[in-house]
């Protein structure tokens, strides 16, 4: 299981106490980030990622090349490519963007 790589897991919940968002790091590398789908747009990344600047000063990330919306995301919160593989860490043909603050 993924969470096991991860030694910074944060977890953001609405009003109601149920999770909407988690965010994973590791050696101030963003593994692992999503929101739940009705509460994008809605500043949650972006606090999740403010946060760990704060406190964990991460400064890159890696996306897939095929998720235009999250590479927009990462590009509006300063982070630019670096380097492009044509798979995935697994093999797998997913073209990843490394990306850096």
């Amino acid at each position: 299981m993924a969470l096991r790589e991860i030694s910074h897991l944060l977890v953001a919940e609405n009003e109601e106490g149920i999770p909407i968002g988690f965010m994973g790091i590791e050696k101030r590398k963003i593994e692992m980030l999503f929101i739940s789908p009705e509460y994008r747009g809605k500043s949650i990344g972006k606090e999740l990622i403010q946060y760990e600047i704060a406190t964990f000063s991460i400064n890159e990330v890696t996306a897939n090349e095929q998720n235009p919306q999250a590479i927009g995301f990462y590009e509006h919160m300063s982070f630019a490519a670096y380097k492009r593989t044509d798979v995935d860490e697994q093999g797998r043909p997913y073209p990843l963007l490394y990306m850096k603050r």
